[in-house]
């Protein structure tokens, strides 16, 4: 019977006993889940190790019906591999340099080219006339593939170029290649103290520059005998630029020269002549002197006592010093009526301007090949050049001035002026003269 009884024991408990008791554990179920979670909270207050992985949520996205259909569509990417792009081959020039007495024959055969070759480009490039002018210090450059000529570049000067390019007939051709100049605007002033040469050079201006400045003003100051210590000048010009570097002077767009208190002002017009800023030229019938840079040994004086013949004869003109070969310019257009040895005069020339106007020039050591009887002059020409010939102490240009066959004193004849612009022209001057003139004054006054 115990036995019995002990094995009664064992047996499940009735359903309705359980049933009884299944609340309690469904409350011991819920609190472990709740402690649970309360640990798992305080766990994500702490920062993630660096060994934490980041969450992915797979959210699926909708597309919109164009996006789809163009998946749907697009092309599967192809498993063909791209064809490797081609090297870039660069050219090899050779360059030959142009010496004295070559010829495309010589040049082609320094490279080792044949006749053939020289016929070939010679053909191709005759109604161009490429490389038909060769000049000591130009330069040749040549592309040269398997004996067959691809390109050559004539390189004239800095400027100009002749490009000479094979092409797919088995001809060439030709391009003519000319590169521009930057221009840029300089400005330079002073007060002269020493002389007009010295002080502008000090300035920076060059030779060349200050020639054309004493051109410009050269009708109404006397360089010589005008120009007094505190004279000052200002100069508005161009100067060219080819990569940043100089490359040569351009022109003088506008100037200012104040001589004795007397202010005198040129603009260039795009005729290139200059005038002051009320459209008269400064360009006179006549020039004030024919030579540049001189020193007048005698004036204009109808009692000199003459230095060689020791007796009192008049002197009707003025006496230039300068050196033996100094150029003597015509001082105004004309034709010439005599070219020869006259007398005590040595060698002359006489020019006629406008029918009532006759300058004389003697004393030559020689004149101008391209001077001769009957001939046409400009003014600014030069006709010969200063000498000792004839009844002379020493080199130097006797200039005389006459009007209607009377002599006048060449220092101090008034000349008269060139025609003003017409009042159409001065329509497009007026305005430039007044921008230039307006930039000069703002240089000087340091406020460009």
């Amino acid at each position: 019977m115990s036995g019995h009884k002990h094995f009664n024991k064992l047996q499940p408990a009735p359903l309705s006993t359980v049933k009884k008791s299944f609340p309690k554990l469904h409350l011991i179920i819920v609190s472990a889940i709740a402690v649970a979670m309360a640990f798992l909270l305080m766990l994500s207050d702490d920062e993630p190790t660096p060994t934490d992985s980041p969450v992915i949520i797979d959210v699926p996205i909708e597309l919109s019906p164009e996006t789809e259909q163009q998946q749907q569509t697009a092309p599967a990417p192809s498993s063909t591999p791209l064809p490797p792009e081609e090297p870039i081959i660069e050219e090899a020039w050779q360059s030959v340099a142009v010496k004295s007495g070559d010829n495309l024959t010589t040049i082609f055969r320094r490279i080792g080219l044949t006749p053939q070759d020289v016929y070939r480009i010679s053909k191709a490039t005759k109604q161009s006339r490429a490389l038909t002018k060769l000049m000591p210090g130009q330069r040749l450059n040549f592309v040269i593939n398997q004996g067959r000529i691809e390109k050559i570049l004539h390189i004239k000067d800095p400027l100009h170029q002749d490009l000479i390019v094979r092409n797919s007939d088995g001809g060439y051709n030709i391009e003519k290649m000319q590169r521009e100049p930057e221009v840029r605007h300089e400005f330079a002033k002073s007060t002269i103290q020493n002389s007009l040469f010295v002080d502008g050079q000090k300035a920076g201006l060059s030779q060349k520059k200050l020639m054309e400045l004493a051109n410009i003003f050269g009708w109404d100051i006397d360089f010589a005998l005008d120009i007094r210590a505190g004279d000052s000048f200002a100069v508005l010009y161009e100067t060219k630029f080819l990569d940043d570097k100089p490359f040569g002077e351009g022109q003088i767009l506008a100037a200012q020269f104040v001589n004795q208190n007397r202010i005198f002002n040129a603009i260039r017009h795009t005729d290139g002549n200059y005038y002051n800023d009320k459209g008269y030229s400064m360009r006179k019938a006549f020039l004030r002197s024919p030579v540049d840079f001189f020193r007048i040994s005698s004036k204009y004086n109808l009692s000199r006592k003459h230095p060689i013949l020791n007796i009192v004869r008049p002197h009707r003109g003025v006496d230039y010093a300068a050196a033996t070969g100094t150029p003597i310019k015509a001082s105004g257009d004309g034709k010439v009526i005599w070219r020869g040895t006259k007398g005590g005069y040595g060698r002359t020339v006489i020019i006629q301007h406008a029918g009532i106007y006759t300058t004389l020039y003697a004393h030559m050591s020689k004149y101008h090949s391209k001077v001769k009887k009957g001939s046409r002059v400009k003014q600014g020409q030069v006709i010969g050049y200063i000498g000792s010939s004839g009844t002379a102490t020493g080199p130097h240009l006797h200039y005389e001035f006459r009007v209607s066959g009377v002599h006048k004193n060449p220092l101090k004849v008034k000349f008269p002026n060139v025609q003003p612009l017409n009042k159409k022209q001065m329509q497009s001057f007026a305005p430039r003269a007044q921008d230039l003139l307006a930039q000069l004054q703002a240089y000087q006054l340091g406020t460009p």
